[in-house]
């Protein structure tokens, strides 16, 4: 990170400017006298997806059942359909992807098609700060194979905050079988180095997959030259599909004679799927994973949203997500690191994701004061605000109020009057 950069209300608004990527902001339902930085939890609604729902919708109201039949059956192959505009963003062929489901049922799909547990290897490798559901399906998977998670799972703790690949690495034992990590940690925006970590798996005959829920639409991937084996994703973070969005799945092309560990009707070959055999005729490639109907109405906004990021090149989305996270950092370290507010996120720009980590001691209530003051932040335990200036529609002059806004609430110590009291949903 090796930015110039200069304090002033009126350098935000050069950088706005100068920002080729400025005009896709116009294409989204900004609220005003509101600054959203929750694009890391759920995007914010797009013209663009609106119009691919009300489409949607549009031809559910003309043809009813026979909108499975419309544009050369557009809809019920929707999966095909929106893995086409999506493979570039993930580096790997279109036949890879099968859109369904949520990231957790897709997380049960993939460890339940590839865990294979023998007498001397059954063990799966986690880590201790992932999201936790994945950790939930893992320990639910090896139940179901009649182990204890306490005897099966094994986890790979952090140092501090952060992941050491080397401690990971070290963990590949050869009781071994499967691995499932996060490419960009929801706490701390840390990056693993997904290369090292899939080398050393691979080397040793271990099974990876990587949760990209937090990476896709925020940093750069490429699959293909990994040569992983699975992946699982959501879309409604910075993919903007809409919430509850429907997941991805990622299913390595030398696996697609394997059959589906969960199979499903919508997974059998398109062409005998309405003959309704009672052997299941598996469709070899990622769709053969997919299990039922298409959940049209939650992919729908997916597919506008999915044409800008081809618009906008997701090189570009980077470039500028570096950049406004780093000038985001300059200003915590300018104006509030003398009010206690540290970064917790990695700095390096191949090291941190698209979200910046700011902590406090008293990170929840100001947490809550900057959502009275009309700034939209998340809060996760112990002590991090999350705040993320999305590529698409975030401008540097909100990201600079923001930190006007935080250095006002501390100063006047207006967070003092918040109860302690957590919400439901921080």
């Amino acid at each position: 990170m090796d930015q110039q950069f200069k304090d002033g209300s009126d350098f935000p608004i050069f950088l706005d400017n100068n920002d080729p990527l400025g005009h896709f902001r116009h294409r989204f339902y900004l609220k005003k006298d509101t600054i959203y930085m929750c694009g890391n939890s759920l995007g914010l609604a797009s013209r663009d997806a609106e119009a691919a729902i009300l489409k949607a919708m549009q031809k559910w109201k003309e043809e009813g059942v026979k909108i499975w039949n419309v544009d050369d059956n557009k809809y019920f192959l929707y999966s095909a359909e929106l893995a086409k505009i999506m493979s570039g963003l993930v580096g790997v062929d279109a036949d890879e992807i099968a859109v369904s489901a949520s990231t957790t049922v897709n997380i049960h799909q993939a460890v339940s098609t590839f865990y294979k547990p023998t007498k001397d290897r059954y063990k799966i490798l986690v880590d201790n700060i992932n999201f936790p559901t994945d950790k939930y399906a893992i320990d639910s998977q090896v139940r179901l194979k009649g182990y204890e998670p306490k005897e099966a799972v094994k986890i790979v703790k952090c140092r501090d905050s952060l992941m050491d690949e080397d401690d990971i690495i070290e963990a590949m034992t050869s009781d071994v079988a499967l691995i499932l990590l996060p490419t960009v940690y929801y706490r701390s925006a840390q990056i693993l180095n997904m290369a090292k970590v899939t080398k050393a798996a691979k080397s040793k005959g271990i099974i990876i997959g990587w949760d990209l829920s937090h990476a896709v639409g925020s940093i750069e991937i490429d699959l293909k030259s990994l040569d992983i084996d699975f992946a699982v994703w959501c879309t409604y973070k910075y993919l903007n599909g809409g919430p509850g969005s429907t997941s991805a799945l990622y299913i390595n092309r030398k696996h697609f004679k394997n059959l589906p560990g969960l199979a499903g009707w919508l997974g059998n070959k398109p062409e005998t799927q309405f003959q309704l055999l009672q052997d299941f005729d598996h469709q070899q490639d990622a769709n053969g994973w997919l299990i039922g109907t298409p959940h049209l109405l939650s992919m729908a906004g997916l597919e506008g949203s999915l044409k800008m990021f081809n618009e906008a090149g997701m090189a570009n989305l980077r470039k500028k997500s570096l950049h406004i996270t780093a000038y985001l950092m300059f200003l915590v370290d300018t104006k509030l690191a003398s009010y206690g507010f540290t970064i917790g996120n990695p700095r390096a720009d191949d090291k941190r994701g698209g979200h910046v980590c700011l902590e406090h001691d008293e990170g929840y209530r100001i947490s809550i004061a900057l959502k009275a003051r009309g700034v939209v932040p998340d809060f996760r335990d112990p002590n991090v605000i999350r705040l993320t200036p999305t590529a698409l529609y975030t401008s540097y002059e909100e990201v600079y109020e923001i930190v006007e806004i935080i250095l006002d609430i501390v100063k006047n110590e207006t967070y003092k009057k918040i109860s302690q009291k957590r919400n439901l949903v921080v």
